[in-house]
């Protein structure tokens, strides 16, 4: 078949891509695109295919030196080195030193201050005026657990949203938050600097339970360069804030898309507990992940060579024909609804997934207690952006 580029940034704007993703997955699942904006690459648009890729760590490399996790390469000489963007055995060092924050044990502290500030933020919320969900409800419910995260002022949270913005802006975007890698460098440096202040104080006092004092403190990250500095700090603000606020507001927009299958949970709020992985599975707020083949191997009937740049689609893994039953439909009662690639899978799986359903369940059985409804007071406006399936605005309106 002739070459299909699903790396345009504007499909995912627009929201046009599931049908060259259907025929890819129909056709040539494993699709070698020759040239694009970012330079040959191979797409995996399977569930099995991208499963695959996920559990070889060692034949697909995501090490920042390689070519790191995005099809788009970072400029020579500006890489910022992150654990997801490491190998074993430097990942797993790094990772496990912030990954207790997200253990079961903690996140049932977490609970019951993730549900009082719910509580707030809905009830807040203006009735009868026309709002931005995406900010009023998303960006706030988020930001506010950041802060907590990393025990950063929570009066100063939406810096944290607005780095999170900075360091995934495609800045080919006219809209884009930073127009240049430069500017977006001169702004996580502002990061890095408010970054450096509360790792001096932490580094100074005995070990606490937030994120800054456990990159101090860990043996595998106290003594880190400055790029890898800013770059696990860029990482851990996107992952802790990007994926959960865009689900948010994608899965109010699924809900209110699908009426039949809102009513069905109306009259169960018991099903809360299959769709927020329903939620999480249709939107697929992290849309890809790159891998660079180690050696020459086979994938899926095709040869790819040393070096090659392979793409996990996630977004069209998500909507596989073969793995889940009738992907393209939202069904808030899915059997299996855990069954997806959102998180990614093996070593890279995202540590504070249980975090994001945690806190979706809430958000959703606070708005089912107050039985809110919201209408879309004009069309979303989505992210240019070919790696973070996000949102701009979500105006919409309580329905009395």
């Amino acid at each position: 078949m002739e070459p299909i580029d699903v790396s345009k940034p504007e499909l995912y704007r627009d929201d046009r891509w599931a049908p060259l993703f259907a025929r890819l997955r129909a056709e040539d699942p494993v699709h070698l695109c020759p040239d694009s904006a970012y330079g040959p690459y191979w797409s995996v648009t399977r569930y099995a295919d991208i499963m695959a890729v996920e559990l070889d760590h060692a034949a697909f490399s995501s090490d920042s030196t390689l070519g790191g996790i995005q099809i788009q390469d970072q400029p020579q000489g500006e890489e910022l080195p992150n654990f997801i963007r490491m190998d074993p055995p430097r990942h797993t060092a790094q990772r496990r030193t912030v990954a207790p924050i997200v253990a079961p044990s903690n996140l049932a502290n977490f609970e019951g201050l993730i549900r009082e500030r719910t509580r707030q933020v809905l009830d807040g919320l203006p009735r009868g005026d026309v709002f931005d969900f995406a900010d009023r409800v998303s960006s706030e419910l988020t930001a506010m657990m950041l802060a907590t995260l990393f025990d950063f002022p929570q009066a100063e949270r939406r810096k944290l949203t607005w780095w999170s913005d900075v360091a995934i802006a495609n800045v080919a975007d006219p809209e884009a938050v930073v127009k240049s890698n430069a500017q977006r460098m001169a702004e996580l440096g502002q990061m890095a600097a408010a970054m450096t202040e509360l790792w001096k104080v932490r580094a100074d006092q005995p070990p606490r339970f937030d994120l800054v004092s456990m990159l101090a403190h860990g043996e595998a990250t106290r003594n880190m360069p400055t790029r890898e500095f800013i770059g696990n700090f860029a990482l851990l603000i996107v992952g802790g804030n990007d994926t959960t606020r865009h689900t948010m507001s994608g899965g109010l927009l699924a809900l209110l898309a699908n009426p039949d299958e809102d009513r069905k949970l109306r009259a169960n709020p018991a099903l809360v507990a299959s769709l927020v992985p329903e939620m999480i599975r249709l939107h697929t707020s992290v849309i890809h992940m790159r891998r660079t083949a180690t050696r020459d191997l086979e994938l899926g009937g095709k040869t790819l060579r040393r070096g090659d740049k392979v793409v996990m689609w996630y977004i069209s893994g998500n909507r596989c024909e073969r793995a889940i039953a009738e992907p393209d439909r939202f069904i808030v009662d899915r059997p299996k609804a855990r069954q997806h690639l959102a998180f990614g899978a093996g070593i890279h799986r995202c540590v504070g997934d249980r975090l994001a359903e945690l806190q979706l369940r809430i958000l959703w059985e606070e708005i089912l207690a107050r039985d809110l409804r919201f209408e879309l007071a004009g069309p979303p406006v989505r992210s240019y952006s070919n790696f973070i399936r996000g949102f701009r605005q979500v105006p919409v309106r309580l329905i009395p």
